[in-house]
This record gives C-alpha cells, sequence and structure tokens, in this order.
C-alpha cells in the first residue's frame, strides 16, 4: 500500500490541477487568460522529486492536455515530459523554504513552453505576429500563472514533505 500511495496522490494532484484549470479558472478568467496549473506541478515534481519524477508527471499532464485540447496527441506530452525533466536537474540546489528558484523555475518553464506552442501551432500555419502573442497571451498567463504558484506551491511542496516523512518513517521500521 505504501509504494503506491505516492503515485496515487500525484496523479490525483494532477487530475485536480486539471480540473481547476479547466473549470474553476476559466470562470477566473482576466481576459480569457487563465494560468497553466500543470506546468506548476511539472515543474515542481520535477525539482522537488528528481528528473524521473518530473518527466513521468510531465508526460501525465501532457497526454492529458493532448486529449483534451491537443491536436496532435504526444505534442504536449512531449514537451511537458522534457520540461519536466529539465526541472530535475535543479533537484540538488532545491530548498523548501527558499520560494526564488521554485518561482523562476515554473516561470521560465511556462515561457518556453509558450514559445514552442507557437513555434509549432502559429508559426507553422504562417502566422508570424510573435510580438501581439508575447503581449497579449504570454505574459499575462506568466503573470497569472506565477500569482497562482505562490499558493498552489505551498500546497504541493506540504503534500510531498507529508509523503516523505511517511516514507522515512515506514523505512526506519524497517531497518
Amino acid at each position: 500500500m505504501r509504494k503506491i500511495k505516492r503515485p496515487l496522490i500525484t496523479i490525483c494532484i494532477v487530475i485536480v490541477c486539471f480540473l481547476l484549470e479547466c473549470t474553476v479558472f476559466q470562470k477566473l478568467s482576466f481576459a480569457s487568460i487563465t494560468p497553466n496549473l500543470l506546468i506548476i506541478v511539472t515543474s515542481s515534481f520535477g525539482f522537488m522529486r528528481g528528473k524521473k519524477a518530473g518527466m513521468l508527471v510531465g508526460f501525465l499532464s501532457g497526454i492529458i492536455t493532448d486529449i483534451f485540447f491537443g491536436d496532435l496527441i504526444g505534442f504536449y506530452a512531449l514537451i511537458y515530459m522534457v520540461l519536466g525533466y529539465v526541472n530535475g536537474f535543479f533537484r540538488r540546489i532545491f530548498y523548501p523554504e527558499d520560494i526564488k528558484l521554485p518561482l523562476f523555475l515554473i516561470s521560465t518553464s511556462d515561457f518556453i513552453l509558450e514559445n514552442i506552442v507557437f513555434l509549432f501551432l502559429f508559426v507553422m500555419r504562417s502566422r508570424f505576429n510573435y510580438f501581439y502573442y508575447l503581449g497579449h497571451i504570454m505574459i499575462p498567463e506568466l503573470i497569472y500563472t506565477v500569482l497562482v504558484t505562490l499558493v498552489l506551491y505551498q500546497l504541493i511542496l506540504k503534500a510531498n514533505q507529508r509523503l516523505e516523512a511517511e516514507e522515512k518513517r515506514s523505512a526506519s521500521k524497517f531497518v
């Protein structure tokens, strides 16, 4: 039971964030801009748990996005997976009490994601107005995502710390 507790909670976090992004935050959108909760989750698991966890959570987040909103299955899964993996490199310098690194990594991941989406979904269809997309979609979404990160990151951090404490307690019983 203990071995499947973390994966189940992780899957629940991804699904809840996806549902919140698609329902509650659609109603709380500013100029039809919503925060990207799945990039917050993917990046957070990357730098909290490492490359493998970031990659797996990124794949799950991306495949859900692909299934419900994507034109191609695997497009968002690949992007989120790579972003989760790259965030995993920062696990060694991650300190739970410091919010600066998570804010920087999440905002950078969101900016990279939006630029890749622009490149492949807009430029490939001959829509070259990058500065319009930057000013009206990328930057507002980035700001909204960073504001939501201040709250959501704390919840993910607490869940991760609680799971780690339980894992350490159960591991010490067998030693």
